[in-house]
């Protein structure tokens, strides 16, 4: 076992976005790939046909483009072990399914949805619960009751069936899981003869997801907690296929947890408080409903992934920024812990702050091209890169820059109450007037030769600086807001900085 390449697989099924939980389970189970020098894979587990929805496949691929989460094989990329959607198996499903019945691991059901749901509503009357399986199976319509020939005839005759799983009485399962430790399940007390393969021709989960890692030659199963009750069947199918020998290893991740309260993380809890639980921006193909995206509401991918990683998983020290480097260089299953993590969605936020400081003004710029775009503002690369350089520090978003900056490219058309009640005196205008002349005889429009001319010609008039600052600054911003007063200025230019001054007068 040791001495096989790692290979790992994520298997989502496209029903939907894709929620942040599973965008976890997907880097963990890349950075395991990379700590072990093994092959990290994308399977679509496309089996359940009636919840398949259009447009999720493209959406789990692309977000795992924008994580940089990529696959070394998978659909659309190829690989040795293909294909890579479990619709395009369904042959194969079918051969190992008919092997389980002829080795008696697995029947033909014929029950009809109708017959079982009579037999759970009648078990529900007697305030008891109906379980397909060991103590039921004998007594209903299926080949472990009937003869070899009303079963052929069934078949031959065209009647609907399904193919459970024997499940074997009173066995204890016990499996090592790398997160939880030793895990039993007494097969008696908690499991039922699961439904293998279905009458429309399709395997279900459990089938399918047991012959593919074994075809592709998986040798770690790192998936979430909710598969946990699951573990004990898939360890018989290996069984019961000969396969124990090359099964893989399970790891059951603990779930996300909601900000407040318990429970798993919903997308119900993000609307709530205003955070999205999507990697990427989603429209229900149906209701036309959007979700909201990590990527559309402005955060990086590498803030998303360093959150991400540290939920459920600790580095051992105290480090909390990784690069995608860092992490699989550091990432071990046994420091994953088996408990649920709280998520914090002010830590999402200080993570991209973080990210978006260490970002040069010049990239931030560039991304903040389609924000004036957007709002119908055009400006030189210069002029942006200087308003970005200035405003970078009091900012978390690039669409935080807009909201910091909106001065620099748009003339106010309102001006702040408070300042004017506190700053705005009788004889204002006529000081304003008075800077708008200092500020025309400046030769050289900088910022040091602003203030120069502005200084010298202050102490002239013997006038306080708190005076006509703040009111000036009402009239080129809008507000009590902003960088040093001269470089607002440099950046307005010379003239929009005197038109700004003579509006303002004119409109307070």
């Amino acid at each position: 076992m040791s001495e096989r390449k790692v290979r790992v697989r994520f298997a989502p099924s496209p029903t939907g976005p894709l929620h942040m939980g599973g965008v976890r389970t997907a880097l963990f189970n890349y950075l395991f790939a990379k700590k072990h020098g093994g092959d990290f894979i994308l399977r679509i587990e496309d089996t359940d046909q009636n919840r398949y929805v259009p447009g999720a496949e493209e959406y789990i691929i692309e977000s795992l483009t924008w994580c940089g989460l990529n696959p070394v094989e998978g659909p659309g990329i190829g690989g040795n072990f293909g294909p890579y959607r479990q619709s395009e198996r369904k042959e194969i499903y079918k051969r190992y399914a008919d092997q389980l019945v002829e080795s008696r691991w697995a029947y033909y059901a014929f029950d009809t949805p109708e017959e079982i749901e009579t037999l759970r509503k009648e078990a529900e009357a007697n305030k008891e619960t109906f379980s397909y399986g060991i103590g039921t199976r004998e007594q209903l319509n299926n080949s472990l009751k009937l003869s070899t020939k009303e079963v052929e005839d069934k078949i031959a005759g065209g009647e609907a069936y399904v193919i459970r799983f024997k499940m074997p009485e009173d066995t204890d399962v016990t499996e090592e899981d790398l997160i939880r430790g030793s895990v039993t399940f007494n097969t008696t007390k908690s499991l039922d003869d699961k439904v293998l393969f279905k009458s429309d021709g399709m395997p279900t989960y459990h089938l399918a997801n047991v012959v593919d890692d074994h075809l592709m030659e998986i040798t770690h199963v790192i998936r979430g907690e909710e598969w946990l009750p699951s573990m004990p069947l898939h360890v018989l199918l290996y069984k019961a296929f000969g396969w124990e020998d090359t099964r893989p290893r399970f790891a059951h991740l603990p779930l996300i947890l909601k900000p407040v309260g318990k429970g798993k993380l919903s997308k119900r809890d993000g609307d709530k408080m205003g955070f999205p639980v999507f990697p990427l921006l989603w429209t229900d193909p149906e209701t036309g409903d959007i979700s909201r995206g990590y990527r559309e509401d402005g955060y990086f991918p590498e803030a998303f992934i360093n959150l991400l990683a540290l939920l459920g998983w600790s580095p051992g020290n105290d480090q909390e920024f990784f690069s995608m480097e860092e992490l699989s260089g550091l990432f071990s299953l046994d420091r994953v812990v088996k408990s649920g993590s709280r998520f914090d969605p002010e830590k999402a936020k200080w993570f991209n702050k973080h990210y978006f400081q260490q970002k040069a003004a010049e990239e931030l710029a560039q991304l903040f091209k389609p924000v004036l775009e957007k709002k119908g503002v055009t400006a030189s690369d210069e002029k942006i890169l200087a308003v970005v350089s200035e405003v970078k520090e009091r900012c978390e978003f690039v669409t935080d820059i807009w909201e910091q900056s909106s001065y620099f490219f748009l003339a106010p058309d309102s001006y702040d109450e408070k300042t004017i009640s506190k700053r705005w005196k009788e004889d204002t205008p006529e000081k304003l007037l008075a800077i708008a002349d200092v500020f025309a005889s400046v030769s050289e429009w900088k910022a040091d030769a602003i203030k120069e001319a502005f200084s010298a010609f202050m102490n002239e008039k013997e006038w306080g600086f708190g005076v006509v600052m703040n009111p000036l600054r009402l009239c080129l911003v809008g507000g009590n807001m902003g960088p040093d007063l001269f470089v607002i200025c440099e950046l307005l230019g010379q003239e929009e900085s005197i038109d700004r001054i003579k509006n303002a007068i004119e409109a307070i």
